[in-house]
């Protein structure tokens, strides 16, 4: 880590530093072939429902660390919210995509890879924040616009994206900002910014691992 690396922390608002410090990656999981042709209606049903299903194996750790990690981390603390948990719609999606499927029995070394490093982030709910900020806000912020595009490719009648709709966050932009007021508030040293930046850039890259694997199966997945 560079002095001035460093320095140019001493300021900085936490979330800005973790948006920032990600730009590239974000761009990367976004441009996935993967992410790509399931946003252009050209993945099918099976190929969503292994998606699913690799997210479920995520959601699983992260609500799990996240209920443990808050009782005694304040960094965790911070961000935590039941409100935001995802893992009931997944499987509620899932019924749909995947009616009968076992929601534990999906193989994929990126899932399994990215579970443990969310395991390893009960070391320090600093870690664990980067990783919640990498995923929900994620969802917060683009998931709405990823369900309207399912619902009408596969012509859905609202049924199976439970996962795009957080029920209890009517209004997502006032959340998403006293989200980042709160990790804006923490009382963290230059160094811990950057161990958080850092490993929000480390989540990018599992969640481009799991598109990665997705996307070798893509000729399976055409419709």
């Amino acid at each position: 880590m560079s002095a001035q690396l460093v320095d140019e922390t001493l300021g900085a608002p936490l979330s800005a530093l973790m948006r920032e410090g990600s730009r590239v990656q974000h761009t990367a999981a976004e441009t996935s072939s993967f992410m790509e042709e399931l946003l252009a209606g050209r993945v099918s049903e099976q190929g969503y429902a292994d998606y699913l299903l690799r997210l479920r194996k995520v959601y699983v750790a992260l609500e799990s660390v996240g209920r443990d990690l808050a009782a005694t981390d304040p960094i965790a603390a911070a961000v935590h919210d039941i409100a935001l948990e995802r893992l009931a719609a997944i499987d509620a999606d899932l019924d749909v995509w995947a009616p009968g499927v076992d929601g534990d029995a999906v193989e994929s070394a990126a899932a399994d890879a990215y579970v443990a490093r969310i395991e390893a982030t009960r070391a320090w709910g600093g870690l664990y924040a980067a990783h919640h900020y990498t995923r929900y806000l994620g969802d917060l912020s683009g998931g709405q616009a990823i369900g309207r595009l399912l619902d009408r490719f596969f012509e859905l009648d609202g049924e199976g994206v439970a996962f795009y709709e957080f029920a209890e966050i009517p209004k997502p932009k006032p959340y998403k900002d006293g989200y980042r007021a709160r990790l804006d508030a923490l009382d963290l040293d230059p160094a811990e910014k950057l161990r958080i930046v850092e490993e929000v850039q480390v989540a990018f890259g599992l969640n481009q691992a799991l598109f990665e694997e997705l996307g070798e199966r893509l000729d399976a997945y055409r419709r």
